[in-house]
């Protein structure tokens, strides 16, 4: 992304879908780790950053929904993560898949839209740069600890989804099982970037039909 217009988040192929793709069934069978051996290889996605202005070394982190709509060809990259968890499920990602863009450490923190992973894990070139705040001295050109990813804006929400209206379905759920009983925005709150199974990526999109809580 261009100077101070940079995915950024709380420390811690080209392919293009259309709306009508936004399907609430699931992708292939084991998408969420459900059917295969091993660790889970998830589909889904949600990723957070700042929507409001928070300086850092002097420098503006704020990037929102809104930002990445602003950019040419309305795609960016999501740099800045600094967290070994939340890298690793960067370098999960596939071309194609979706993900919520989640507005936090704000006023009102919740989902504003979608986007697409457009480009695949390749090296986050902001640890290398020293004037930039997620400079890591400890990480080598040989070796790069960080990666970032490709993301195209796809739409915003019908309605924004607010964190208290997901805590209350995250609640319910841990006592009738339902698909949010162990999501990671309330399992794994801290996490920037968060992995989700098809179940619950769907749940989440059919609440925009219906009207807040």
């Amino acid at each position: 992304m261009p100077p101070k217009k940079r995915a950024r988040v709380n420390k811690g192929a080209e392919s293009s879908v259309k709306h009508d793709d936004l399907s609430r069934t699931s992708t292939a069978a084991g998408s969420d780790g459900s059917e295969s051996a091993g660790p889970p290889v998830y589909s889904h996605w949600l990723m957070k950053s700042e929507p409001e202005s928070r300086f850092e070394n002097g420098v503006d982190v704020k990037f929102g929904i809104e930002d990445l709509k602003a950019l040419p060809d309305q795609t960016g990259c999501w740099d800045g993560v600094r967290n070994y968890q939340a890298r690793n499920f960067l370098r999960q990602m596939k071309a194609g898949q979706l993900a919520f863009f989640y507005h936090s450490n704000c006023k009102e923190p919740g989902i504003a839209g979608i986007m697409t992973i457009v480009k695949e894990a390749y090296v986050d070139h902001t640890q290398f740069d020293r004037k930039d705040v997620h400079y890591d001295a400890t990480s080598k050109a040989d070796n790069p600890k960080w990666s970032m990813v490709d993301v195209r804006f796809q739409r915003m929400m019908k309605r924004f989804l607010p964190l208290s209206e997901l805590k209350e379905h995250y609640l319910q759920h841990r006592s009738d099982g339902g698909p949010l009983k162990d999501v990671a925005l309330f399992t794994r709150a801290r996490l920037s970037v968060q992995p989700l199974t098809s179940e619950q990526f769907d749940f989440i999109l059919s609440l925009e039909d219906e009207g807040p809580r």
